[in-house]
This record gives structure tokens, C-alpha cells and sequence, in this order.
């Protein structure tokens, strides 16, 4: 009996170039995000390294706690920017561009903001460091983040909203 090939199909539309860099990235993301707790004991979320370098300019409590760690945080997403940068100009010849109008990218990354602070952390906090500590609430989160997403992804369609 010959296998059916639908699913080397199916991961082909996935991956047109392959699998091979995401599974680095993933490895790469997993091994940063082990070394930051091994070295600190802290989860390595995004919205928190964030969150941090408003230390920097804002004299609110909630933001000095972290001003013990916050080099490190900085630079942690610094690395996060230049990573991006750096992955457009190698793989992609160029700076990123998109379509969308500024004021959808505002809209959108205010909506991340307060996405952030309801469910008390972000994709990367809740899906790399939660899921891999197998935390409930993470793994209800990160649930909940892809629910809410793939809804979105359709009502927006759905209407024929476009960039």
C-alpha cells in the first residue's frame, strides 16, 4: 500500500522553503529562552523585557522593580529588533515593508499592549517558557490566544478587509 502523499503536500504550501529554518529558529528561541532562566531564574517573555525599559524613563513603581535587571532586558530586546533586521536584509534582500496603512499598525499594536497586560504576559512568555513548564494557566492562555486570533483572522476576512 503506498502512503498517501497529502501530507508532503500539505507541508510544502506550509513551508514553500522548507522546513529547516524554523526548526533552527525554534531551537534557537528554546535554548535562549533556557539559558535566561537557567542564568536569572526569570521566564523570558517579550511584554516584560518590554515593559522593563520603561524604567528608564518613567519613575511609576510598577516599573522600577525592574530596574535591578534591565540592562540585560534591554538588551535582550534590542536583540529581538536587530534579529528581525538582520533576518530581512540576509534572507529577504531588503528592509521589511508592508501595506498596511500606520494608523492599523498603531490600532493593532495598542491591541497587543492591553492583549499583554489582560492575559498577564505574551505569546512568547506564555507559548515558549509556559507551555515548556507545562503551566495550566499558559497553556490556557496560549489557547485562548489562538482562538482569539483565528477568529479575528476570519471576521476580518469575512468582511474583505484589506492592508
Amino acid at each position: 500500500m503506498v502512503a498517501d502523499p497529502v501530507p508532503l503536500q500539505l507541508a510544502a504550501e506550509l513551508f514553500p522553503n522548507g522546513i529547516s529554518r524554523y526548526a533552527i529558529g525554534g531551537l534557537f528561541v528554546g535554548l535562549g529562552a533556557a539559558v535566561i532562566y537557567v542564568g536569572t531564574g526569570i521566564s523570558a517573555g517579550a511584554s516584560t523585557f518590554l515593559e522593563s525599559t520603561l524604567s528608564y524613563v518613567s519613575s511609576q513603581s510598577r516599573f522600577q522593580q525592574y530596574v535591578a535587571s534591565r540592562d540585560w532586558r534591554l538588551v535582550f530586546t534590542l536583540g529581538i529588533i536587530l534579529g528581525a533586521a538582520v533576518y530581512a536584509v540576509v534572507y529577504q534582500g531588503g528592509a521589511w515593508t508592508t501595506d498596511v496603512a500606520w494608523w492599523r499598525l498603531l490600532l493593532g499594536g495598542l491591541f497587543v499592549g492591553v492583549g499583554t497586560r489582560v492575559g498577564k504576559g505574551c505569546t512568547s512568555g506564555h507559548g515558549v517558557c509556559g507551555v515548556g513548564s507545562a503551566s495550566k494557566t499558559s497553556l490556557a492562555g496560549v489557547l485562548a490566544f489562538l482562538l482569539v486570533a483565528i477568529l479575528t483572522a476570519q471576521v476580518v476576512a469575512a468582511l474583505g478587509v484589506t492592508p
